[in-house]
């Protein structure tokens, strides 16, 4: 599965893979639990690839904080999003360390290490980057 079809949907728990689009929404696949469900065109969707984060210069991606956990943890299980908010913080400033206090709230640290967690059990993280840089390897061997 590659993570550009990696869903969050407002109102449902986890993360899900999108399936089929169809003519009143799509069909998304819960990445937990492998029940199918359809998704109508009122409710709020994102694509995790469009997702970014604010820092205080710009806007990081969110698959780069991602790396940036995966690196950290050797591509290993990041801290529980259950933890005490301070402790969230300073595991996310070490994460990434320019991410903006005012703008990025805690709810939104546990989100995001619920959601990279939910991807490292499935595999998905250490499948990802590593694919990543063998089509990076490729194409500077090719220039």
């Amino acid at each position: 599965m590659s993570l550009e079809k990696v869903l969050a949907i407002s109102g449902k728990p986890g993360l899900y893979e999108l399936l089929v689009q169809t003519r009143t929404g799509f069909i998304a696949e819960s990445i937990a639990d492998g029940k199918k469900s359809t998704v109508g065109l009122r409710n709020n969707v994102s694509l995790l690839s469009e997702i970014s984060i604010y820092t205080y210069n710009d806007e990081i991606k969110l698959f780069d904080v991602f790396k940036s956990i995966a690196t950290k943890e050797n591509n290993g299980e990041a801290i529980s999003h259950k933890s005490a908010n301070p402790e969230l913080v300073a595991y996310f400033r070490e994460v990434l360390p320019e991410f903006d206090e005012e703008r990025v709230y805690a709810s939104d640290i546990k989100k995001v290490l619920n959601w990279y967690n939910i991807l490292q059990k499935r595999g998905l993280i250490a499948e990802s980057f590593s694919a990543a840089e063998t089509t990076e390897e490729v194409k500077e061997e090719a220039k």
